[in-house]
């Protein structure tokens, strides 16, 4: 393990980090708030010691392998998670250090669940960062380092993949910086779009401003209380549904379709499966709310599309009060929490190429059962999936569910949540989508959770952001010997 590198490259993130917190630090003094004091503190404990360790341990000409990746991208996103929180810790906006950390990582893995009841009473910097944190956990924390960094050679290939969500990696440049500073384009201008939008069509600046990061990050932290609901616009509402389902898409698509000019990337399976789900939840979910909870046609399409939207997605917005609604709509919503967005995109969840590839093998399996002698390949958009990517996807599975069945044990015994309120919980914060149902939906936050209830699911989000293998692989004694890691 080369220590050295490791530490540089976490010196250089506590730098871009306590640079990031200049932004609603600035904003702080120009608006006289005294959450100045608590960004200041902040930008010092965490600027010096990162300053301190870029200068001792310089990148250049380092040896970066395998180890180093993962070790680097674990201890990038529990850094930025621990020191993240310190501004709402120092500003004195929630109870304990365990509430900011809860909150930090929500923003960070864009889950949105929140433990603060009364947002509006926030300062306007705290409110910031909150989306900032969306906003840079998005798209990845290591994404936007390999940027800013550009002298990493091989290990920004590393570094990529042990961050980037989704069964495959794909690249549209040959270099992985470049690709990397394209998405960052990309991210930054719809980004800029969907604030535009949401201003013209009637939010304040700021609002809007938060609102885009956490729109097109996926992530749900509003600046309002009662979420989206609060504007009740259809054109608002019209415009965030939007944007969640493009942002809920793989981003490699559009990457592609400005590189190369070509319209044909469109023509992919995992995103024609994405808006098929998408169109089949809203037009059942529509159906239940006209004819069982007595709904015109147009109330009921409306707030079916954006909340399957927001669901779907990961983002985790509330147009309505969707606790109140008829069972049979909980229940597909609450599926659609494991589903997710698709790979490559901002969203949480399993991912829909997951499940396509999941239902292609077990397909092929029943095949096999009555042809025993056939030989079947797995393809996805014409490309043959191998062995190794179809174990990883099914050892994904397993621990997707045993993760979700055990956190969900822990938080119902700890909590004293009834069984679907816990297993809402759990599944809202390991697929990174922010509200559940019951003591944790969309009108309530995760303020009345126990301390070890916040503590697993804090764990639960981190984990699904990171897709498991990127946590868990350090845990293996190998990982920090002379052995072969995987």
């Amino acid at each position: 393990m080369n220590l050295p590198v490791i530490l540089g490259l976490l010196g250089k993130l506590l730098v871009i980090y306590a640079g990031a917190m200049c932004i609603p630090l600035t904003l702080a003094v120009v608006l006289g708030e005294w959450s100045v004091y608590s960004f200041l503190l902040s930008i010092i404990i965490i600027g010096i010691p990162g300053f301190f360790l870029m200068k001792r341990f310089k990148l250049t000409e380092m040896k970066f392998g395998v180890r180093e990746a993962f070790a680097a991208v674990t201890g990038a996103w529990l850094l930025a998670s621990f020191t993240g929180a310190l501004p709402y810790w120092f500003a004195d906006v929630v109870p304990t250090y365990i509430d900011a950390l809860f909150e930090t990582v929500s923003g960070l893995t864009t889950t949105g669940a929140s433990v603060i009841s009364d947002v509006e009473a926030l300062p306007q910097s705290i409110l910031l960062w909150r989306s900032l944190t969306h906003w840079v956990g998005g798209l990845g924390i290591i994404v936007l380092f390999i940027v800013l960094l550009p002298k990493t050679g091989m290990g920004s290939v590393l570094l990529f993949n042990a961050e980037v969500p989704g069964p495959t990696n794909d690249r549209v440049m040959p270099r992985i910086r470049d690709t990397a500073a394209a998405l960052w384009k990309i991210y930054l201008i719809f980004t800029a779009i969907c604030a535009v939008l949401l201003w013209m069509a009637g939010m304040s600046f700021l609002d809007a401003l938060n609102h885009a990061f956490a729109t097109i990050a996926t992530g749900g932290f509003s600046t309002k209380n009662t979420s989206i609901m609060y504007y009740n616009s259809l054109t608002i509402e019209m415009i965030v549904a939007f944007f969640m389902i493009f942002s809920g898409a793989n981003f490699v698509i559009y990457l592609t379709v400005w590189r190369k000019k070509t319209m044909k990337a469109f023509r992919n399976t995992e995103l024609m499966v994405y808006l098929l789900i998408i169109i089949a939840a809203t037009l059942l979910i529509a159906g239940s709310l006209w004819s069982n909870a007595g709904n015109s046609p147009g109330y009921a399409f409306r707030h079916a599309l954006f909340q399957v939207a927001s669901i779907m997605t990961t983002t985790g917005y509330a147009s309505v009060d969707f606790d109140q609604w008829p069972s049979m709509t909980k229940i597909i919503l609450f599926l659609l929490m494991f589903i997710g967005g698709s790979a490559g995109s901002t969203s949480g969840g399993m991912k829909v190429s997951r499940i396509i590839l999941l239902v292609k093998a077990t397909w092929a399996e029943l095949k096999r059962g009555i042809h025993p002698r056939v030989v079947s390949s797995i393809k996805l958009d014409d490309k043959v999936i191998d062995t190794e990517n179809l174990s990883r996807v099914g050892i994904f599975f397993f621990l997707y569910i045993v993760t979700f069945t055990g956190a969900s044990i822990i938080v119902a015994a700890s909590t004293g949540l009834s069984p679907f309120e816990a297993m809402s919980a759990v599944a809202a914060t390991l697929g990174n989508v922010g509200p559940g149902f019951g003591t944790v939906g969309p009108t309530t936050t995760f303020a009345g959770i126990s301390l070890l209830g916040k503590i697993v699911l804090t764990v639960c989000m981190l984990l699904g952001r990171l897709e498991f293998f990127t946590l868990l692989i350090i845990f293996r004694p190998e990982f920090w010997g002379k052995g072969k890691v995987w």
